[in-house]
């Protein structure tokens, strides 16, 4: 048998008699559905790290996973939605050779966890045999007591329904008043994760994650009936708690997107052809999301992922690490498992590498890729990276581990322009406000994206509402267009609640943030 030196077999069978539930569900057999993660929990997790190196793993990992997810929605002065689940299991990975095996299940007794521990075994020596292959995971330090906790003020799961319910009622209620406004629908989204992940190396980690993904659609209606126009993706997700939904005045603000909502209905189409974009940070967020975070993971470049829209133009990287040139000399890119509300913020990954920030795009020349363990050595000729850059998560129990995307996000300029700044640096375009539809080929490269607001840019200033706008082109033309971008005041974090990759499928939640910024002469088109 093989514990990890912080933790004995005593250790163990202290840990378990302690808790009269923890005897219970060993006699019942049960599957477990705790309030919090105890330490017959934790023991067990590490008694399955032990069994799985017992039957051969020269490598293993665990994970103790539950998830809350809570859906609270309305339309007009209706509630729409309500909804609350919570899952909670153990899961094992185990390296034999150079083949992973994973199980899973959600019984907390010492047979299921040892039965569990021995079919990861066996499917890595069943996988080693069919199909060998070589398995270098990425050295880490140790950590064998750390925790780590979403900062966040007001936990989401602690606020009513109610509560919730009503603040969006009166969202509703002050968009339905502007005139022409018909429909008023909006939602909170709220997760918990409580995780608590161990390594045969002897790091034992103890995390809780926060998301919030609060929404608001509105829809105008001509008077004749004969069209209409929507303001949605009026707010993003964050990590944090549900102190950040109180920050957004939805209430305050609904009247603001009503009315933009209201004069969609007015605007004038757009003249399809060349432009000067400004895009705002609520858009370009999407842009990046789609042609610089998901062409940039080490998986998809190297073609052992093309779920989900396929593979990457970044490749092979023995050609394009530090000799392609993705845009001009002031664009900086950096991936990070460690800013402040970001969706994919956490304190350690599925591995338990503790997070970090590294570029990926250093002076408009693509330099990194997003890594895991195994996926470090891969490009460590290239990079001199010996490390993993923490890109590891698997979405729940029942999911084994993978790379995933970080967020990923573009650096302001060292000069502080404004929004006013930017505007004012074009004589002829449209600033573009919220992100809408999209479309992207099967390796990144050929981009078409839509906005939720338009305005035309004349003379340096918003002269009036456009409509029906999209852009398009290629990823590093139009990346190389970027002319102007703005300071940190104009930064801002915008976020996927729910980027699926993978097969079967696993959903992550990523942010990227940027600043306002300038593109020129981009091709538009009119989408109506």
């Amino acid at each position: 048998m093989h514990l990890p030196q912080h933790f004995s077999r005593r250790d163990f069978m202290r840990l378990a008699s302690t808790s009269a539930a923890s005897t219970a569900l060993l006699a019942n057999v049960k599957p477990v559905l705790a309030q919090s993660l105890t330490n017959f929990e934790k023991a067990l997790l590490l008694y399955a790290i032990d069994v799985a190196m017992d039957a051969g793993a020269d490598y293993a990992d665990g994970r103790v996973i539950r998830t809350q997810f809570e859906a609270v929605g309305t339309r007009e002065q209706r509630i729409t939605q309500v909804q609350s689940t919570d899952s909670f299991g153990i899961n094992v990975r185990a390296l034999v050779g150079g083949s992973w095996g994973f199980s899973a299940t959600q019984f907390f007794d010492r047979e299921a966890i040892s039965a569990m521990a021995r079919e990861a075994v066996a499917v890595a020596r069943a996988n080693n045999a069919v199909a060998p292959s070589t398995t270098l995971l990425a050295p880490v330090d140790i950590y064998p007591d750390a925790s780590w906790t979403t900062p966040h003020s007001i936990d989401p799961f602690s606020v009513s329904l109610d509560d919730k319910a009503a603040l969006l009622l009166r969202a509703n209620e002050e968009a339905l008043r502007i005139d022409n406004i018909r429909f008023a629908s909006s939602s909170i989204l709220s997760v918990k994760e409580q995780r608590l992940v161990a390594t045969s190396e002897g790091s034992f980690i103890d995390q809780t994650f926060l998301r919030i993904n609060p929404a608001m659609n509105i829809t105008a209606i001509s008077d004749d009936g004969g069209d209409f126009q929507t303001r949605g993706a009026t707010v993003e997700p964050a990590g944090r708690g549900y102190e950040y939904v109180l920050g957004l005045d939805l209430v305050g603000n609904a009247s603001r997107w009503a009315e933009e909502a209201a004069m969609k209905l007015q605007a004038v189409s757009v003249d399809p052809g060349e432009w000067d974009l400004v895009l705002h940070p609520s858009n370009l967020w999407l842009t990046i999301h789609e042609s610089i975070g998901h062409p940039t993971e080490l998986d998809r470049a190297l073609g052992y992922e093309a779920n989900y829209a396929g593979t990457s133009f970044l490749h092979p990287p023995e050609e394009v690490l530090g000799n392609t040139r993705v845009g001009p000399d002031f664009m900086q890119f950096v991936g990070n498992r460690s800013e402040f509300g970001g969706c994919a913020t956490t304190g350690w990954d599925d591995e338990a590498v503790p997070a970090e920030s590294w570029p990926i795009i250093e002076d408009g020349i693509f330099v990194d890729y997003q890594t895991t363990r195994d996926q470090a050595a891969w490009i460590e000729a290239q990079t001199g990276i010996t490390r993993s850059h923490g890109c590891a998560y698997g979405q729940n129990w029942e999911s084994m581990p993978f790379q995933r995307m970080p967020n990923v996000s573009l650096m302001p300029g060292e000069q502080d322009l404004s929004e006013e700044d930017v505007i004012a640096a074009t004589d002829r375009g449209i600033f573009i406000e919220g992100r809408g539809s999209y479309s992207i080929d099967q390796q990144r490269y050929n981009i078409q994206f839509a906005g939720q607001v338009f305005w035309e840019i004349r003379d340096g200033k918003k002269y009036q509402m456009l409509r029906d706008v999209a852009y398009v082109g290629r990823t590093p033309d139009f990346w190389n267009s970027m002319d102007v971008i703005g300071g940190d005041s104009t930064y801002f974090l915008g976020a996927s609640f729910s980027d699926a990759k993978g097969q079967p499928m696993q959903v992550n939640a990523v942010s990227h943030g940027c600043p306002i910024a300038l593109f020129r002469n981009i091709e538009l088109i009119n989408t109506a």
